[in-house]
C-alpha cells in the first residue's frame, strides 16, 4: 500500500465511524419519535421503518451503475447530501406525509453510503491488507453506532419534541462534515466506464448473474443476514421476552455483550481468519450460530432457572457477535475479489441489496414466529445456521486460490517475483 493510500483510508476509516456515529444517534429512537413524541401512533411508525428499507430497494440498483461510471467518491458526497437533508427535515416534520418523505430521503443516502464507501476501501486497500481494511471498518461502525446511541438516549425526552430535533440536527451535522472530510481524500486512479453506451447498465446486471461464484455468495449472503441480522431486534428479542421470560434490562445486556464482544474479539479474530480459507471461516461461522441457537433454545425451552435462561440467552447474543467479528474480515473483501477489474461498485451494491432484501424479510418472518412458536423458531433458524455452513463449503468449490486465500496467492506471486518455482497455480 503506498503512502497516498494509506492517507486515503485513514479518512476513508474517519468517514465510517462518523456516519455510524450519526445512525446510532437516531437509528434506536426513531419508533418513539414518530409513533409518540409526535403523535403519529405506531402504524406511521412502523411505516417509517418499512420505508427505510423500500428506499434502499429502490436506490441501490441504480447506485453501483453510478459508482462504476463516476467513482465512489461523488456518488458518497451525493448520499451524504440527501442523508443530511433527510435527517434534519425528519427533525422538523410535524406530519405524517413530511416524516415519511424524510425518511425515505434518510434511508436512500444510508443505503447508498455502505457500497460507496466498500468500494472506496477496494479502491485504496491491496488483497493483502483488504480483510484488515474491512475489519477495521466493521469494528469503527460498531463503535460509532454504540457511542452515538449511549449519548443519544442521554439527550433525547420524550416530553420535548425540540431534544429529538436537536438529536436530527447533530445526525445532519455529522453527515455535512463528512462531506468537508471526505472531499478532500485524494482517490488512487481505478478503471471507470465511462464510455458505456445506455443499455449497458442491464448488461453489466448479466454479467454479474452470469457469475456463479457471486450469485452462490449473495445467496449464501441472505441467508446470513435473514439468519442473524434480521433476528436481532425482532424475532430474537421477541422469543427472549415471551419464551424465555428475559426482562427488558437483560435484553439490553444481551445487546451490549453482542457489541463488547465485537470490539474485543475483532482484532484477535483477524489474526485467526487471515491465514484460513475465507469459504471454512463462514463455514465455521455457521456452527458457531447453531450453538448459538442451541443455546437460545435451551434459555426458552430448557426449563431451567431464570439466572440461567439469561445466561443462555446473552450468550447467544455474544456468539453471534463472535461470527460477526469473523464474518467482516471475510465476506467483504471476497465481493471485492470476485468482482472484475473496474465492477467493484456493481458488486458491492448487488451485496447491499441481498443484504437489504434479508434484513427486511427476516423481522417479517422471525417476528411473529419468535412471539409464537417458540420450538419451530429456534430450531428454524438453528436449520438456517447449518445451511451456511453447507452453503459456504459449496461455494468454496467454486473459488480461486486468489479467491479463497489471498495470503497464499500473494506469497506464490513473490516467489515467482524472486525467480522461485510456485508451489501451485493460481488463477485469478
Amino acid at each position: 500500500m503506498t503512502r497516498a493510500m494509506g492517507a486515503a483510508m485513514r479518512r476513508i476509516h474517519v468517514g465510517n465511524a462518523l456516519s455510524a456515529f450519526g445512525l446510532g444517534f437516531t437509528v434506536p429512537y426513531l419508533y418513539v419519535y414518530v409513533a409518540q413524541v409526535r403523535g403519529l401512533g405506531a402504524m406511521t411508525a412502523g411505516l417509517v421503518l418499512a420505508v427505510f428499507a423500500v428506499a434502499a430497494l429502490i436506490v441501490l440498483p441504480f447506485a453501483g451503475r453510478a459508482i462504476v461510471r463516476r467513482g465512489p467518491l461523488p456518488v458518497l458526497l451525493a448520499a451524504l447530501v440527501t442523508a443530511a437533508l433527510g435527517a434534519l427535515s425528519l427533525g422538523l416534520a410535524g406530519n405524517a406525509a413530511a416524516v415519511l418523505l424524510s425518511a425515505a430521503a434518510l434511508g436512500a443516502g444510508q443505503a447508498v453510503m455502505q457500497p460507496a464507501l466498500a468500494t472506496m476501501i477496494v479502491d485504496c486497500s491491496t488483497a493483502e491488507t483488504r480483510s484488515r481494511a474491512f475489519a477495521m471498518q466493521f469494528f469503527l461502525q460498531n463503535l460509532g453506532l454504540g457511542v452515538g446511541g449511549l449519548i443519544g438516549g442521554h439527550l433525547v425526552d420524550a416530553t420535548r419534541v425540540s431534544s429529538f430535533t436537536l438529536l436530527f440536527a447533530i445526525e445532519a451535522a455529522m453527515f455535512l462534515l463528512l462531506v468537508v472530510v471526505m472531499a478532500t481524500v485524494r482517490m488512487p486512479h481505478s478503471p471507470r466506464i465511462g464510455d458505456a453506451p445506455a443499455a449497458s447498465g442491464k448488461g453489466s446486471w448479466k454479467r454479474l448473474l452470469g457469475n456463479r461464484a457471486m450469485v452462490q455468495l449473495c445467496v449464501l449472503g441472505f441467508v446470513l443476514f435473514f439468519a442473524c441480522y434480521g433476528q436481532f431486534e425482532s424475532g430474537l428479542a421477541a422469543y427472549g421476552v415471551e419464551a424465555a421470560g428475559i426482562s427488558t434490562s437483560a435484553l439490553g445486556t444481551a445487546l451490549a455483550a453482542n457489541t463488547m464482544m465485537i470490539v474485543v474479539a475483532q482484532f484477535a479474530v483477524l489474526k485467526f481468519v487471515e491465514r484460513r480459507r475465507r469459504s471454512r471461516v463462514i463455514a465455521g461461522v455457521g456452527l458457531i450460530w447453531a450453538v448459538a441457537w442451541l443455546a437460545a433454545g435451551y434459555a426458552g425451552l430448557g426449563h431451567g432457572s431464570q439466572e440461567m435462561a439469561t445466561a443462555a440467552f446473552v450468550s447467544t447474543y455474544a456468539l453471534f457477535g463472535l461470527g460477526e467479528a469473523m464474518l467482516s474480515p471475510t465476506v467483504a473483501p471476497l465481493v471485492a475479489d470476485l468482482a472484475p477489474e473496474g465492477m467493484a461498485g456493481q458488486y458491492n451494491s448487488a451485496f447491499a441489496l441481498v443484504k437489504q432484501l434479508a434484513l427486511a424479510v427476516g423481522p417479517a418472518v422471525g417476528g411473529p414466529l419468535g412471539a409464537s412458536l417458540h420450538a419451530p423458531y429456534a430450531v428454524t433458524f438453528l436449520l438456517f445456521s447449518l445451511g451456511i455452513t453447507v452453503l459456504a463449503l459449496r461455494l468454496g468449490r467454486r473459488l480461486t486460490v486468489a479467491q479463497d486465500q489471498p495470503w497464499a496467492a500473494a506469497r506464490t506471486s513473490r516467489v515467482v517475483a524472486r525467480g522461485g518455482a510456485p508451489t501451485e497455480s493460481v488463477t485469478a
